[in-house]
């Protein structure tokens, strides 16, 4: 019997911004070579796989590309949107979802799809010089730098001193992908030039290491971002704007060990698996 699945623009309010997850509603577990081999065929950043799970709730996995990931926040803000949509769920209920980075939620919030994540905060670091200059960066660009090992595979977030260094940068992947994380968050507080100019900070992420040279909205790289800017402009509520080619805006709130974030999401494509 055909799959169902979604093309769905997390993090965006209109088609082809943000960034487009996969979502596929299966009848129950399925073997993680053919979840692998189907992310690989929809060939984007994150593919997501729904199954039910008795007494309720939901097993929720991801995979890139390449590679399957603990932790994806558009992908799972994509999922809710789904269940939301299709009646799955009433929109006064819960999503409940069972992951490799436990159990995470999502609701629906005054028209967005609200998920909570956990905090990933950053422990101060050193950047190599390699790094640094596979970024485009130079020593005297960068403001701080801290990294986070809470997840499979670390992430290091970089705060540099404009805006501007943040929306020109063209990092150079192949070495990128060599020189110790698995991703990489540059990120800057918000200079007014921004197309979206009430956000606090903007930032983008790359992650070449798991076959995402660039992601166009992420959710997991705010878990980090979120608490960082939250303490940093003293402010309990914070917004971001990753400033990709698609962009998107995505609302950050942290609440102890927990990550609040919210966005719009729409759904671009309606299919069947048939392999």
């Amino acid at each position: 019997m055909p799959l169902r699945f979604f093309l769905v623009d997390a993090f965006s309010d209109r088609a082809f911004k943000g960034n487009p997850a996969a979502v596929c509603l299966l009848d129950g577990p399925a073997a993680a070579d053919w979840m692998q081999k189907v992310a690989s065929e929809m060939n984007l950043s994150e593919t997501a796989f729904l199954s039910p799970r008795e007494p309720g709730g939901f097993d929720l996995r991801w995979f890139t590309p390449a590679v399957e990931v603990a932790l994806c926040g558009h992908a799972t803000l994509a999922s809710g949107h789904v269940l939301f949509e299709t009646g799955r769920l009433a929109e006064d209920a819960a999503a409940t979802f069972h992951t490799r980075s436990g159990v995470l939620t999502a609701r629906r919030r005054a028209g967005r799809v609200e998920i909570d994540l956990p905090a990933l905060p950053v422990e101060t670091c050193t950047l190599p010089k390699a790094a640094c200059e596979a970024l485009g960066l130079k020593a005297d660009d960068l403001v701080a730098v801290g990294r986070t090992d809470d997840i499979d595979d670390s992430q290091v977030l970089v705060e540099v001193r404009s805006a501007a260094l943040v929306r020109e940068l063209a990092p150079d992947f192949k070495t990128l992908r060599q020189v110790g994380a698995a991703s990489w968050i540059v990120t800057a507080k918000n200079d007014g030039a921004e197309r979206h100019p009430e956000a606090d900070f903007i930032s983008r992420y790359f992650a070449p290491a798991v076959g995402i040279d660039e992601d166009p909205v992420t959710g997991a790289g705010h878990c980090s971002l979120v608490p960082y800017w939250g303490a940093k402009l003293d402010q309990v509520e914070v917004l971001g704007y990753q400033a990709s080619a698609r962009g998107g805006l995505v609302w950050g709130r942290q609440e102890g060990e927990r990550i609040l974030l919210a966005g719009a999401a729409y759904t671009v494509v309606r299919g069947e698996l048939l392999a």
